[in-house]
């Protein structure tokens, strides 16, 4: 114990020159590294991701990039080969992150089938987790910095019509997500949904009505839980300040977690897999 003690504090103070922002993160993914024998780690030896990484980056610049209209610089892709994007007007800010999984894939669609030309507007820093799904078939505005758990979904249509089923589409009202909006696992934004700036939508919720600014709305349907009047906020656009020393401190995460696993130690963690992988 007075051996991990004494690593953590010298790992602590050498992070502590660091944005604190990024000093937390560090020092909570270090306790995580510390106690892998509990959770699932990383066995891959560190030049290994690395060459992992730029085969991802690759993929997703010959693949996916060319599906949207306009994709800003410095976006990041986990498994680019489990998103799906339909339709021409789909447009994403600097900075995005995208988190696909084989099982739950992220889909974007811009209906832009027989009259209709329907666009999805993302701002710059936003977080796009698995299973994300946004629909558009008239427009749906996402501000910078705005947040998506895990299967939210985000539409502007009912797809059909409330009494001629046949009809496609329905009748669509834009969506618009103010600034640092987060919006919650599994949580539904419906048709003519405005959503204010820094409000949080609880997971699951579904959302049918207008939600101010600052507050955090919860349920089905969604009503008022209370205000968010504590302070400002830290947003992902504050985490992107600087990307190069941000990029730069990510990979002396990755050196300092990954540095003693040999392909050895991986290969025997896919093949023989016990409770230390």
């Amino acid at each position: 114990m007075p051996i991990f003690r004494s690593c953590l504090n010298s790992f602590i103070s050498f992070f502590k020159k660091m944005s604190p922002e990024i000093s937390r993160y560090f020092i909570i993914q270090e306790l995580i590294y510390r106690w892998r024998r509990k959770i699932r780690q990383d066995n891959r030896p560190y030049w290994l991701k690395k060459i992992l990484s730029k085969i991802t980056a690759r993929y997703a610049a010959r693949f996916v990039k060319p599906q949207f209209k306009h994709l800003g610089k410095g976006s990041v892709f986990f498994k680019p080969q489990c998103m799906k994007l339909f339709g021409s007007n789909i447009s994403v800010g600097d900075f995005a992150t995208f988190i696909a999984a084989p099982d739950d894939y992220i889909q974007m669609t811009g209906w832009d089938a027989g009259d209709w030309a329907g666009e999805i507007n993302i701002g710059h820093y936003v977080l796009i987790s698995p299973g994300v799904r946004i629909m558009a078939a008239l427009k749906v505005s996402i501000d910078d910095a705005c947040m998506f758990g895990h299967g939210a979904c985000i539409t502007d249509a009912d797809w059909h019509g409330i009494y001629d089923r046949t009809k496609v589409v329905g009748e669509p009202k834009p969506v618009i997500l103010e600034k640092n909006v987060w919006v919650g696992e599994d949580a539904m934004i419906c048709k003519g949904v405005t959503i204010g700036e820094n409000s949080i939508i609880g997971a699951r919720s579904v959302v049918t009505k207008d939600v101010p600014a600052n507050c955090i709305y919860a349920g089905n349907p969604a009503s008022f839980i209370r205000n968010l009047d504590e302070g400002e906020f830290i947003t992902r656009k504050d985490f992107f300040k600087d990307p190069a020393k941000l990029a730069h401190d990510f990979d002396l995460l990755d050196r300092h977690i990954l540095g003693k696993n040999t392909l050895w130690s991986w290969i025997k963690s896919i093949i023989w897999r016990d409770k230390t992988h």
